[in-house]
């Protein structure tokens, strides 16, 4: 089954003026698009090279797939991480578990802020369940896919490629990312926890 790309669950305009609608559709409609494509074809190569028994070319083919299935992952996760209704806090379960495992929401709030801020070159910043130590951790995502913890699942992700915000914050990163904290989708990201925690295999 060929990967696709997903629509998004609000207009193009609805974000701002935190994400304005011009930024977003591009982010969407090329790069985020493009991710699919890549992940496409890239299978298309890796079935002909089975068929042929030819695997000369395995190892690149293999960290183009991981590359684009996880940009196209991480993206799906990002636009749902969003809501014209979103920003505030927490509730819940999940905002119980921030406490635990950070202290308070504003100091969870401020960890993930600058891990997305300080990730060298391109790359996200993630609140993920990792399921060993049953806990949710900061992570910082280089590219799409390196650096994360093995099993890890991310429920909020922030996207720090360039091309995820040039267009309207240009070099300012930190004012993007907190510009985002104004649309967080706080029941999606409480969805994907509890989801985490159920399927966490020991």
């Amino acid at each position: 089954m060929s990967y696709t790309l997903p629509d998004l669950p609000y207009d193009y305009s609805a974000l701002e003026p935190h994400y304005q609608a011009e930024n977003l559709q591009i982010h969407h409609d090329k790069h985020h698009a493009a991710y699919v494509s890549g992940a496409n074809s890239t299978e298309e190569r890796l079935s002909e090279a089975r068929e042929k028994g030819d695997f000369a070319n395995l190892v690149g083919l293999e960290k183009t797939l991981a590359f684009n299935i996880s940009g196209h992952m991480l993206h799906s996760i990002f636009w749902k991480n969003m809501s014209p209704d979103g920003g505030g806090a927490p509730e819940g379960e999940l905002a119980a578990a921030i406490q635990e495992h950070f202290g308070s929401f504003d100091a969870f709030k401020a960890q993930l802020t600058q891990a997305a801020v300080l990730v060298q070159g391109s790359g996200w910043g993630a609140l993920s369940w990792e399921p060993l130590g049953q806990r949710l951790i900061v992570q910082q995502i280089y590219d799409h896919h390196a650096n994360l913890a093995n099993g890890s699942t991310p429920l909020l992700v922030i996207d720090v490629w360039e091309h995820a915000y040039y267009l309207q914050y240009r070099n300012m990163r930190a004012d993007f990312v907190n510009a985002i904290w104004n649309v967080i989708n706080w029941p999606d990201i409480a969805a994907r926890f509890e989801a985490a925690r159920k399927n966490s295999i020991n």
